[in-house]
């Protein structure tokens, strides 16, 4: 084989950017402050900048100085406020209501009402007052297996000692992480790549335009999602990738990790598992089993925290979310409402949000074109491939184009048709972070097509260019709203 001359180059690059990535992960880690804007408050007087044409927000600026700390909002508390039952109590109830049957009359408390911890991400056990997180359990159960060494071995506490706590947490299951997810893509995208320009082009787009940075200071579950993907992809893709019992085992194992932190990401898991069953039939059961293991420990853990087999998110809608005082409980209410909470668009308005307007996946990262164009191109090569029987792993670039299309549309309609709140209030549609891996290494024949030429390279960076700005537009903190949303919020074009 004809050595290729800038190889060493290449690896040189993937491993300052990779760096370079880190960094910016770690710096907002280490630098992470819940700040309170006063553009997002009411206005001292009507004639306020803002206030005349309808823009200023109904909250109310605190009379009394906030207490300082790492944790953003209802999203990152209510995983902590988990976390912090678990290891300093021993249970997964986070709060108890008294005289829960009233509906005015009653008195809450507990971790997720105390001053830090307060968050709308909560549910009430309607038949005993108790209220538990209402995200999955496994995730935090994992989080507070880390604080337990902190706490009982270290001697930290997350209220005296809250920055080295989160920090360290935030180290563990964000940058970490997304340092072998880096490592491992660049393997990926150096393997299936064919030119320079698409290599170096496609692995920047991962190290600095994805919102896996955005939400690097924040305890979520979209960035450990996407490394997930990332894990379970690899040994399918690797160079020399056979159909091991270990790489068959290891790739079930994160799609099923992967499942466990997103719920519409089993279409990737099904997506891996059905064609491999086909083409090996009892190989894939290997996968089966390293997917059981997860999911089995997401219903243990379910069951250990509520004595129910079920996430709680399944009762959305229910007397589990619509106790007195809930958030979620406005739903309901007659009239209209404030809030991206309750924008209740028309299907196809939000479908068009979604995609292209302002929480859209190619508006706010037009990188996203080239994945298209990548994705429809190898898949169109995969059709004659489906059908042999390679004599050593099964799994394509060209044949996960197809699958990432599928899984892609799947998801976006999930959402679009179970959803209607973009996700909240935060930096971009961010239950659809976990694609971005897919999409990186589907980008890869657009890429290599794009660098041929001086007007294609122009128009690849400025793409780059205007998905980095999205990235970085929310700095510090990435519960808040996306550019192109305020935009259309000065301009009166929208507002929740």
């Amino acid at each position: 084989m004809t050595p290729d001359p800038t190889a060493e180059l290449r690896r040189g690059f993937y491993l300052l950017l990779t760096m370079l990535g880190v960094a910016v992960c770690v710096a907002k880690i280490v630098g992470a402050e819940n700040v309170y804007e006063p553009s997002r408050y009411d206005p001292p007087t009507p004639a306020s900048y803002g206030a005349d044409r309808g823009l200023a927000p109904q909250r109310r600026w605190p009379t009394a100085r906030p207490e300082p700390t790492p944790m953003f909002g209802s999203n990152d508390r209510s995983r902590f406020a988990t976390v912090k039952a678990l290891v300093e109590g021993g249970t997964y109830v986070v709060g108890r209501r008294e005289n829960f049957t009233s509906a005015s009359d009653y008195r809450d408390s507990g971790v997720i009402f105390a001053d830090g911890y307060q968050s709308l991400d909560k549910v009430m056990d309607p038949a005993t007052g108790e209220f538990y997180s209402s995200k999955p359990p496994l995730f935090p159960t994992l989080v507070a297996g880390e604080y337990w060494l902190l706490h009982n071995v270290c001697g930290l506490s997350i209220d005296r000692h809250r920055w080295w706590v989160v920090g360290v947490i935030l180290l563990t299951f964000n940058a970490l992480p997304f340092a072998v997810y880096l490592r491992l893509l660049a393997v990926l995208i150096e393997h299936h790549g064919r030119t320079d320009f698409g290599k170096l082009f496609a692995f920047t787009a991962a190290a600095a335009a994805t919102f896996l940075t955005a939400f690097s200071a924040t305890l979520n579950n979209h960035t450990p999602a996407a490394c997930c993907v990332v894990f379970a992809l690899y040994p399918l893709l690797r160079p020399g990738a056979r159909d091991t019992r270990a790489a068959l085992v290891t790739s079930g194992f994160f799609a099923g990790l992967l499942t466990t932190l997103e719920l519409p990401a089993l279409s990737l898991a099904v997506g891996l598992f059905v064609p491999l069953a086909v083409a090996r039939r009892g190989r894939a059961l290997w996968y089966a089993a390293g997917f059981a293991l997860p999911i089995g420990a997401l219903f243990a853990c379910n069951y250990a925290a509520m004595g129910r087999w079920l996430p709680a998110y399944g009762e959305f809608g229910g007397p589990w979310y619509d106790f007195p005082g809930s958030h979620w409980a406005k739903l309901k209410l007659p009239g209209p409402k404030s809030g991206i909470d309750f924008a209740n668009e028309p299907k196809p308005v939000y479908a068009f949000h979604l995609l292209l307007g302002h929480h859209g996946w190619f508006s706010l990262t037009p990188v996203w074109l080239l994945g298209l164009a990548g994705l429809v191109t190898q898949a169109r090569r995969s059709m004659p491939d489906w059908h042999t029987r390679a004599a050593d792993g099964f799994w394509t670039a060209n044949k996960l184009a197809g699958l990432t299309l599928t899984v892609s549309a799947v998801v976006f309609s999930f959402y679009t048709l179970r959803t209607n709140n973009y996700g909240g209030f935060c930096c971009c549609a961010r239950w659809l972070i976990w694609l971005s891996p897919l999409w990186v290494l589907g980008m890869l024949p657009a890429a290599d097509a794009a660098g041929r030429s001086r007007p294609g390279r122009v128009v690849a960076g400025l793409l780059l260019a205007a998905s980095v700005f999205s990235v970085a537009y929310p700095a510090w903190n990435p519960w808040r709203p996306p550019w192109i949303l305020q935009l259309c919020e000065v301009m009166g074009w929208v507002r929740y």
